[in-house]
């Protein structure tokens, strides 16, 4: 629970009303990376007693009750962390794909991408390719971090996974039927629209 109460102060003190919005944005990242790395840290221990519960399966029908107990202590392994967990991650990524503190706009588009520490050839092709957005950056091409795992398809950074989780939030929730299609032109994995083809206020 001690990284709990760090992850807390940390949002603490990115809420408090002096904190300038590029402190915002470096703590809220801070934050996030903590908050992933705890959460990565409990499923891997997770996976260590599913691990050893396969192995007691070898000597079934003797090791049943065994194999049972260690699924179970599996499944309930730190779920009180994860249920606290859960609700920052997704308090952040719904501000963070809508952009509530205005970032970009108050920022700008190289100063935000200097804090997201995106690489200068991304950058610039995101740049050409009309992202002008944050959830453009940090979610669609997921560039966070772009300039210390340059090559790495398969690094997500924090900002990343808190937006991926309210996205596959907002799907679970949606009513049946409602969803947009994501891959429509001018959708987040769609085909980019002309700026004055863009809806106002998107």
């Amino acid at each position: 629970m001690a990284h709990l109460s760090n992850i807390g102060t940390l949002a603490r003190i990115g809420l408090k009303p002096g904190a300038s919005l590029r402190d915002r944005l470096t703590i809220a990242r801070h934050v996030l990376r903590q908050l992933c790395a705890e959460r990565e840290a409990i499923h891997d221990e997770r996976h260590a007693l599913r691990r050893k519960a396969n192995q007691l399966r070898r000597h079934l029908p003797f090791t049943r009750l065994a194999v049972e107990r260690m699924e179970q202590q599996a499944r309930d392994h730190r779920a009180d962390e994860l249920k606290l967990l859960r609700p920052v991650l997704l308090a952040y990524g719904q501000s963070l794909i809508h952009d509530r503190d205005g970032y970009m706009a108050a920022l700008g588009f190289d100063a935000v991408c200097d804090l997201l520490n995106v690489n200068r050839v991304e950058r610039e092709q995101a740049r050409a390719d009309g992202v002008d957005d944050l959830a453009g950056l940090i979610f669609v091409h997921n560039l966070e971090d772009s300039a210390s795992h340059r090559g790495e398809d398969s690094k997500r950074g924090p900002l990343f996974e808190a937006c991926y989780s309210a996205f596959c939030e907002f799907i679970r929730t949606a009513p049946p039927g409602t969803l947009p299609d994501p891959f429509a032109p001018g959708a987040p994995f769609g085909p980019k629209l002309p700026p004055a083809l863009r809806i106002v206020g998107k």
